[in-house]
């Protein structure tokens, strides 16, 4: 599942791979990006950068055009060396890139759209996204300010609005919820800031660990025992790591998002 973890280093491997390199096909399945295209084609362009905001993915072009992409929850990007077989069903591609030598192609992707300077800066989403956990200067008093502007919603929800902070996902929420000992169903209200120092300190921690970690995967344990790659997410029912008590599991907030943790270490 894309996180921001996974998105940053989407955009850091597109970027070694692509920046600099001229456009020499573009190809996409999707009819407003097909659009575009066709009045101001991409091949002959070059690629000057690729950035992860949150969990936006976006692509400079020269001549002032940008691609912005979101996953989701199924989304992703592949490189393929020309003539290499993609890993994915080819009825799954929603854009390809192609330079000399590599091919970026865009799987199931649900959001993707071209800007300009002017539109791009307008981009609701990027406009009100909230401190970015992977950014090179993390805001912490903004992300402590905008979490208490919501006293009486529950924190794991919280933590997963974009508009708050961004970069969280659904497993990195139950494990950092976990690791500062904070209930995920307490609301905001009832955190105390010492905890929600903790909590963003090591939701920091964990990002940058994962963004720059060479193994697949996502780790919140630091474990080297394959076995033990999280403490509660996917665990429901199966004894806590650190007490022994079984893991609960709920739905919880307006999405249903699936929820875990330790009834006896979170208790606040």
């Amino acid at each position: 599942m894309p996180e921001g973890d996974t998105i940053h280093r989407a955009a850091r491997t597109l970027h070694a791979a692509l920046a600099g390199k001229t456009i020499t096909r573009f190809e996409s399945v999707l009819p407003q990006l097909a659009r575009v295209d066709e009045d101001a084609p991409l091949a002959g362009r070059v690629v000057e950068r690729v950035v992860a905001e949150g969990k936006n993915l976006i692509i400079d072009f020269s001549g002032g055009l940008h691609l912005r992409t979101h996953m989701r929850m199924h989304g992703s990007w592949h490189l393929y060396r020309s003539g290499e077989k993609w890993r994915r069903r080819r009825s799954d591609m929603r854009l390809v890139i192609e330079t000399d030598p590599w091919i970026a192609v865009a799987f199931n992707v649900p959001i993707a759209e071209f800007h300009d300077d002017a539109s791009l800066a307008r981009q609701e989403d990027l406009a009100r996204i909230g401190p970015d956990f992977a950014a090179a200067t993390f805001d912490f008093d903004e992300a402590l300010r905008r979490i208490r502007a919501r006293p009486d919603e529950e924190i794991a929800d919280v933590l997963l609005n974009q508009r708050v902070v961004a970069g969280i996902g659904n497993e990195f929420k139950n494990e950092v919820l976990f690791m500062s000992r904070v209930n995920p169903f307490a609301k905001t209200r009832d955190v105390t800031d010492e905890q929600l120092a903790l909590l963003l300190r090591t939701m920091r921690k964990l990002m940058l660990a994962n963004i720059t970690k060479r193994s697949a995967g996502r780790i919140t344990t630091f474990s080297l025992d394959p076995r033990q790659t999280q403490y509660v997410f996917g665990r429901g029912g199966k004894p806590c790591r650190k007490c022994g008590t079984p893991i609960r599991y709920a739905k919880q907030g307006p999405n249903a998002r699936g929820t875990y943790w330790c009834p006896k270490c979170q208790t606040v």
